[in-house]
């Protein structure tokens, strides 16, 4: 019982940061007039560093080796190293091509070259967060985390009022507070792991780190690379493909943006408590299998699907009833309605998928979410192809059911192969027979 009440307050605070920070975003992103180009660079920057440590440092506290557990952090800070110093040269370097051909304004060059040292910061960050995640201080990397978005707005609005109205100028002091927001972070939270690793270096030395590591991060970094491209992919091609169905490019990009960046961003909001609970479910699930207590894996994965279920239909009900409140109030248009309607449908779905996830990549299954991420994406670029010149923006919307569906089997099939979980308990079962003799 005390260990399903110390995952609760570690959710409450993960939850209430990724709130916080999801609502920071959508004011702070007028100013971030080139960020979106990082988004490459940043995955290659982590490329599955953040969960490799955490699924690393649990093994070890689960045997019971807190000195393994900072020879852990030791090794995932050399490849965050590697990866993060590489991803930022690559990005400084080739910041003059980025600026014109893919954004297509050379004054970009200056702030996308300032963003490219941030990139270290960031991967290593990941392991530091990764860290305090795996021994169950889960509070210290929330709260770093808003601290960091504070501070980078801050930063921000002390920079931007002293570059006038020259773009180039902006873009830069956009770039340079993100920087010594990233900076301060990465400051403050190695900081906090000198702190409360102090003691804690008891213990065997840890074996096989290095092929341990890599069998982790590989298919999380390769997973994270072909789902960014393709994803990426699909996208460039969605607005082309509604054209080719007879949409003018006005209708095809706001049919289209009206989907992904008003109706998604709505309905996925309150997964920030079900992507909390799937982080913190590494650890636990974790350390149940390096001590080998299938009882306990089955039974936290039981209640952590049934209870993903519960609060992901209750999601899905209040969305299709109070569509027409919602799209009003949060988009003042009605425009929104029907999607949010036939989106909530697809709610339970995807809320349960992120748990699923959560649990799989706990009891060591990366490759097989690899493989399943991998193939969704594609799937997803074959039917923007397929479906779409004919069906148009119906068509879309049957491949974002086919892939979520896909996914979202495939995931919970690979699971009941590794737990032996149960969505309805054996006392309610038992209460159902006896209602119904």
């Amino acid at each position: 019982m005390a260990g399903w009440k110390k995952l609760a307050k570690d959710a409450a605070f993960l939850t209430a940061s990724a709130v916080l920070m999801r609502c920071i975003g959508l004011a702070y992103q007028v100013w971030q007039l080139v960020m979106s180009v990082n988004v490459f660079t940043a995955t290659l920057a982590i490329s599955g560093i953040r969960f490799t440590t955490t699924r690393l440092v649990a093994e070890e506290l689960g045997a019971g080796s807190a000195g393994g557990a900072e020879q852990a952090v030791g090794r995932c800070l050399a490849y965050a190293a590697f990866f993060g110093i590489a991803a930022g040269m690559i990005q400084y370097f080739c910041a003059a091509p980025i600026g014109f051909l893919c954004i297509g304004d050379a004054r970009t060059v200056k702030s996308l070259r300032l963003l490219a040292m941030s990139l270290p910061m960031i991967s290593l960050s990941c392991v530091f967060n990764g860290w305090f995640v795996a021994s169950g201080r889960a509070a210290v990397s929330a709260a770093v985390q808003v601290i960091e978005q504070l501070s980078g707005i801050g930063c921000v609005m002390l920079l931007l009022p002293r570059a006038g109205s020259d773009l180039a100028e902006c873009c830069g002091a956009i770039a340079s507070g993100t920087v010594a927001a990233d900076g301060a972070s990465l400051t403050l939270i190695a900081a906090l792991y000198l702190l409360a690793r102090k003691g804690r270096g008891e213990g065997p030395a840890a074996k096989r780190l290095t092929g341990r590591m890599l069998r982790i991060a590989a298919p999380l970094a390769l997973s994270a690379y072909a789902r960014t491209g393709l994803t990426t992919l699909e996208n460039l091609l969605v607005p082309r493909k509604l054209q080719a169905a007879g949409y003018s490019a006005e209708r095809a990009l706001g049919g289209y943006g009206a989907i992904t960046g008003m109706v998604f961003p709505l309905i996925s909001f309150p997964s920030c408590l079900l992507g909390a609970v799937a982080e913190l479910t590494v650890p636990e699930l974790t350390a149940a299998q390096v001590r080998g207590d299938r009882r306990r894996i089955d039974r936290a994965v039981s209640k952590l699907l049934r209870w993903a279920a519960l609060f992901a239909l209750g999601t899905a009900a209040f969305l299709l009833i109070f569509a027409e409140p919602l799209g009003q109030v949060v988009y003042h248009t009605a425009e929104v309605v029907p999607y949010i309607r036939v989106f909530s449908l697809l709610v339970p779905f995807m809320y349960v998928d992120i748990v699923t996830d959560g649990c799989l990549k706990g009891l060591g299954q990366m490759l097989w979410s690899m493989c399943f991420n991998v193939a969704e994406s594609l799937i997803g670029v074959l039917l923007v192809v397929t479906l779409l010149p004919r069906w148009a923006l119906n068509g879309y919307i049957a491949l974002l059911f086919i892939c979520e569906l896909f996914n979202f089997s495939l995931s919970l099939s690979r699971l009941r192969q590794v737990a032996d979980f149960r969505l309805i308990p054996r006392k309610w079962r038992k209460k159902i027979s006896l209602h119904r003799g």
